[in-house]
This record gives structure tokens, sequence and C-alpha cells, in this order.
């Protein structure tokens, strides 16, 4: 008996996961052991999304590297940024269409999913362990609660988790197409600004580092202090480093005006998921910046749901610090398979 276990585990330890995080800027590929219920890692590598015509093109350069290991992938789930609509995705940021099929037919693989982004990042949540995430607010969760994630970098992403009797159902959305809704005079000014530019004002342009460059050009009437270009691919992290370090008045106010709008959409997120066992910021912006939303601001704007206020501080809130969430995520996912 304990002989047939161990071979049904050597055989469990040879197989191999091939998983993906598409994103606007950079792309994540990795290959994982088998194991459960958390893929360990064997090999990542980071890939500059628009330098290659497609995903394709990408998975075969990163197999290239990993020759030996290629026969043994059993099953591949890349989290995609965009929506997922049966077995194919149009990319919202990138000029990609990714069909799994395809992707399955060119590198013979048995198994081959999509998800959403955010999707894939919400199977990764369970799992994270204590060094993973930053609190911003302990909360006091409810066991039978639900959770969120909200995740701001090249574009807004957001997904829940479905506390179903117990069990987390990672559920897609695209929210962050959603109109942006404002608070203030100076975000009304920025709504106003929004709309005449493209038509209507989704959260996303100004809730991502392409927001924040939005706000920052609202923002200014003439030069920047900084000398920041808002149509500059780094602006988002030039006005950041900017803000934080006093530099120009203009890109302290934008910054603000970023901080509260996401603190903001992330206590909607919770009040429409009610997320009552914590809601988690992904993307690359949060981690950079833990200093800025635990400022204070970030988590008034959060609470700031009258009559609910008292619902909103009971919700932990935390950041995640793996940078590699999305890309676990997909990898479990494809480990379910």
């Amino acid at each position: 008996m304990k002989e047939n276990e161990a071979n049904v585990n050597d055989k469990r330890r040879s197989r191999m996961l091939l998983a993906g995080d598409i994103g606007g800027t950079k792309t994540l590929l990795g290959l994982f052991d088998c194991a459960s219920p958390r893929p360990e890692p064997i090999a990542t590598d980071s890939f500059p999304t628009l330098e290659y015509d497609d995903l394709s093109a990408m998975i075969a350069a990163f197999l290239q590297q990993h020759e030996s290991r290629r026969e043994s992938i059993s099953a591949a789930c890349f989290g995609v940024a965009g929506p997922v609509i049966g077995d194919t995705a149009e990319l919202t940021n990138v000029p990609w269409r990714v069909d799994a099929r395809r992707v399955a037919e060119a590198f013979r693989l048995k198994r081959t999913a999509l998800l959403n982004d955010l999707q894939a990042m919400a199977y990764a949540v369970p799992l994270l362990r204590p060094s993973e995430i930053h609190v911003l607010q302990t909360g006091a969760p409810k066991p039978g609660g639900n959770i969120a994630v909200i995740a701001a970098g090249t574009g807004l992403g957001q997904a829940l988790l479905h506390n179903v009797n117990g069990r987390f159902l990672p559920s897609p959305t695209e929210a962050g197409h959603a109109d942006f809704c404002a608070r203030t005079e100076r975000e009304i000014v920025l709504l106003r600004e929004l709309t005449a530019r493209f038509g209507r004002a989704e959260v996303e342009r100004v809730v991502s580092g392409r927001g924040l460059s939005n706000i920052h050009r609202v923002v200014h009437d003439g030069t920047c202090a900084a000398g920041i270009d808002p149509d500059d691919l780094e602006s988002p992290a030039a006005i950041s480093t900017a803000a934080l370090e006093r530099r120009c008045a203009e890109c302290v106010e934008a910054f603000d005006i970023f901080i509260e709008a996401y603190g903001a959409e992330a206590g909607n997120l919770a009040l429409r998921a009610m997320a009552t066992a914590g809601v988690f910021l992904g993307g690359g912006i949060a981690p950079k910046i833990l200093d800025a939303l635990g400022g204070g601001a970030f988590m008034r704007a959060f609470r700031a749901k009258t009559p609910l206020e008292p619902l909103l501080e009971a919700v932990p809130v935390n950041v995640i610090l793996n940078a590699e969430a999305g890309l676990l995520g997909a990898a479990v996912f494809a480990a379910a398979q």
C-alpha cells in the first residue's frame, strides 16, 4: 500500500504546470510543481508584453529556455487582463486575442484554461502566507463572509471570492470599466475633464497608473515643477516619487486624489461584495506606496459610506506583497484541472 502511494506521489511530482499572468505592461510565465494545495514554482520569467506578437510566441521563447521540462507539462492556465468568453479573450490594454484551444494545440497541452487576471489572483488569496500581506486595517473578519480583490496597475481589475459553505469560489468582473463616481468638488472637475476627453469616465481612467497620469494632466495648469510629461509611459512612477518627495505641489494634489479615489473604490467593492472576510489590494502599485496607503486618507475614503461605516470598519484590508500572486493563482487553477 505504501509503495503504491509512493508511486502516485512520484508521478504527481513529475508533472509540471505551465502558468501565466498576462498584464498590460509585463507578463509572467512559470513552471510549477503539481503540489497541492499550493503549487511550488520551479522556474519563472518576466517578459515585456508588447514585445511579442502573441502569447504563443512568448510561450515558445519561455519553453526554449526550459526545454528539458517541456514534455512533463500536464496542464496550463493563463490569467489575462480582459474578459474571458469561453476559451478566448480579447485583452483590454494589449492588441492580443488569446485562444486557449490554439495554445493547447501549438504546445500539445492536454488541458489549457483562461481566467481573467484578477480571478486568477483571487485563487491565490486563500493560500497567501502572513509574510506575503501587509495589513492596512485589522478589522474583525466574519468566518462566513466573502472576500474581494482590487488591483491597480496598468489598468484596474476587481474580483470576488464568494464564500459557499466555507469554500471560496473566485469569480471575475470587469468592474474597472464601470463608471467613475466623483465624491468631491475636485473629483467633479476631474470627471468633467475625463468625460470631455474620452466620452465617459470609467473608474480605470482614475484608479490605475494611467489614471494617475490623467489626474496629473488635469491638476497642472502649466508646466510641472518636477518636469514630468504625463504622456510618458514612466510618468506614474515619476508622479508618485515627486509627490512623496514633495517636489511639486500639483503632483502632491494628483497623488492625493489618486489615493482617495483608490480607497473609495475599494470601499465600493467591499459593499458590493459584502466582503466581510476581507479586501485585498493587489497589482504593482500598492506594494510600492505602503506608507501613503497607511497615511489615513485611503482608509478614510474606504470607510466613508454613511450609514455603513461600522460595517466597513470591521472589514480587514490587506495589501498583497507577493508580486507573483496572479501567476500562483493560475497555477492553483491548473492544478485543480
